[in-house]
């Protein structure tokens, strides 16, 4: 097909497929049953072709998903066997090596057919709220300790679910019923993927998908090595960052190298195997470090194996960010976030005024395992006047188990031509989760969670603010926190003059400290007193528009304190700012 009039039919078939996708993911999000995959949009979508190469992702759903998933396919391709891919069939998996990088991701694929004939695949992935084991957390030794592995078998046979897998799966986990739930929204996604996908084939009279694949994978990887082109051929960089860690800090490096078709990304001289669940599969550096150089480099190209397959990533076996079976990977996430920013720190030689300042990096994650407090006796017969005794019993026996995760971000690094984003995780694009979404789950309770002022760097422009938390349970309760939180003892930096965001804390409401990782117990009445990390600013402070520092100042983004030794606001400045707040004639 070489005439105009073809090459815009096979565009439009393109975006339909981007569209087909994305209908797939919102359909994921419609079903779900955990809170992660509903509100938070934990998840990814895709098509292949019958090679199993990614053709279209959908826009919802994250990084570390979608990019990974990319590589699943041809893993389900093996394992399964040609001659036994049949109509009706269903696969999944959550091996952390030939899916997304840890247990808790299930990642289910369906093949389609159109007219009896095998055309390609569809594949989604979300993010499960327990699957067993120690639950979701670092604590874990190895993977054999972080829940139930399910290898990459079948779901359902030519449209039969096998019976015995969900029997396993239900007397392994917490929260079976949601577990089940996700699994079959999930199988469910890929039959409305392939619904349209059969229709758009009937409508352009498609026999197979080899003549849009083929327009896809073309356009894609010549625009791809065309933004490379343009960089400066021959130039090579390494970035460094220190991250805290478990129970020593971790030092992730990143070599890049440009050449006319390609980049090449190493991280030789990355910190080893974590003793913890924080190590990172291959799979999962690779994506995050595509999705930081694609950002940079080529953000309007679409996802796809084309797209992608110019950034070439490699890692020292059984370093940190690849690790091999069986190290335990259950937060993968909080060293695999911190990825791109690495990478920037590289970029930012080769490509100066072009990326983000550091910003919080890993999302701000806990999961609250919810129980009767165990601190009285609940068969004890107290003195019938003794009401608070009574009260105290009887709450507690009221008391049920619960397992709540909720997702939060600090802030973004600034721009360099813009303030960084409050609250936004990046590089993950995972939404923060509601509060009365979080509470409906279990009996926990979130008393605060508001912009956290003066977190942000101060800079030319602004690094984005984080978030402060309050977490309790209701009465009656005790509970565990798996606290998943990083940049406590090594917050964002900042480029050209910019200054750190602020650091993590947590601690009991009364002033006990706690650590920002590990599975960690919360007396019955205690609260969990946390605040995120802000993004770091770019450039001098000196140079920021003295409107902005007031508009700031009116909006509680920075304090007083901050305005005048930061940014030198004057005393009465500041004043004016503050009475025309009062007055409400403030921006």
């Amino acid at each position: 097909m070489n005439t105009q009039a073809d090459k815009v039919r096979q565009q439009v078939m393109w975006n339909r497929l981007i569209s087909v996708v994305e209908e797939q993911a919102m359909a994921l999000v419609r079903t779900a049953f955990s809170t992660s995959v509903r509100e938070a949009g934990d998840l990814s979508a895709g098509v292949y072709n019958v090679e199993g190469l990614m053709m279209a992702q959908a826009v919802t759903g994250t990084p570390g998903h979608v990019n990974a998933m990319a590589d699943a396919v041809a893993h389900f391709i093996r394992r399964i066997g040609r001659d036994n891919i049949l109509e009706g069939d269903v696969y999944i998996t959550n091996d952390p090596w030939e899916g997304t990088g840890h247990l808790h991701d299930i990642t289910v694929v369906t093949p389609s057919f159109h007219c009896g004939v095998h055309v390609g695949f569809f594949a989604c992935t979300a993010h499960i709220v327990d699957i067993g084991g120690r639950g979701f957390g670092a604590d874990a030794n190895s993977v054999y300790e972080e829940g139930l592995y399910i290898p990459i078998m079948k779901f359902a046979d030519q449209g039969q679910v096998d019976k015995t897998l969900m029997h396993i799966v239900r007397g392994n986990v917490r929260e079976p019923d949601q577990l089940v739930g996700d699994i079959y929204a999930l199988a469910t996604c890929n039959e409305i993927g392939h619904r349209r996908l059969i229709d758009m084939m009937s409508e352009f009279d498609l026999k197979d998908l080899s003549g849009i694949a083929a327009f896809i994978f073309e356009n894609s990887k010549a625009a791809t090595e065309a933004c490379i082109a343009a960089l400066p051929t021959g130039a090579c960089a390494a970035g460094e960052m220190v991250i805290d860690g478990y129970s020593a800090p971790v030092t992730l490096k990143a070599k890049l190298d440009i050449y006319s078709d390609k980049i090449t990304c190493d991280f030789a001289g990355t910190s080893g195997l974590d003793k913890k669940g924080i190590n990172v599969p291959l799979v999962y550096t690779k994506a995050y470090a595509c999705y930081a150089l694609k950002c940079a480099i080529a953000p309007e190209i679409p996802n796809n194996a084309a797209s992608l397959a110019p950034f070439e990533i490699t890692a020292p076996e059984n370093s940190i960010v690849n690790a091999l079976h069986p190290a335990p990977v259950a937060l993968r996430h909080v060293i695999g976030h911190m990825i791109p920013d690495t990478v920037y720190n590289a970029l930012d030689q080769i490509l100066p005024d072009t990326v983000p300042a550091e910003g919080a990096g890993t999302l701000c994650n806990f999961q609250v395992s919810l129980r009767p407090r165990t601190d009285i006796d609940l068969n004890a017969e107290p003195d019938p006047s003794d009401n608070q005794a009574m009260h105290d019993i009887a709450m507690a026996k009221q008391a049920v188990r619960s397992e709540v995760l909720t997702f939060n971000s600090g802030g973004s690094g600034a721009r360099p031509q813009l303030d960084g984003l409050n609250a936004t995780a990046f590089p993950s694009g995972v939404m923060t989760m509601p509060v009365e979404a979080t509470e409906h789950t279990g009996p926990v309770i979130i008393w605060r969670k508001e912009l956290r002022p003066g977190s942000g760097g101060a800079g030319k422009y602004r690094g984005g603010l984080g978030q402060y938390m309050e977490v309790g349970a209701v009465e009656g309760q005790e509970f565990d926190i798996s606290a998943m939180f990083d940049r406590v003892d090594h917050p964002a930096l900042g480029r050209q003059g910019g200054q750190p965001g602020a650091p993590t804390s947590i601690a009991l409401d009364d002033g006990t400290a706690m650590q920002g990782k590990g599975r960690q117990f919360v007396p019955h009445g205690k609260k969990v007193m946390m605040a995120f990390p802000g993004g770091a600013g770019y450039g001098k402070p000196a140079a920021r528009d003295p409107e902005l520092v007031k508009r700031d100042l009116a909006r509680g983004y920075i304090t007083e304190s901050s305005a005048r030794s930061d940014y030198g606001l004057s005393d009465s400045e500041i004043n004016q700012v503050n009475t025309d707040v009062k007055n409400g004639s403030a921006e």
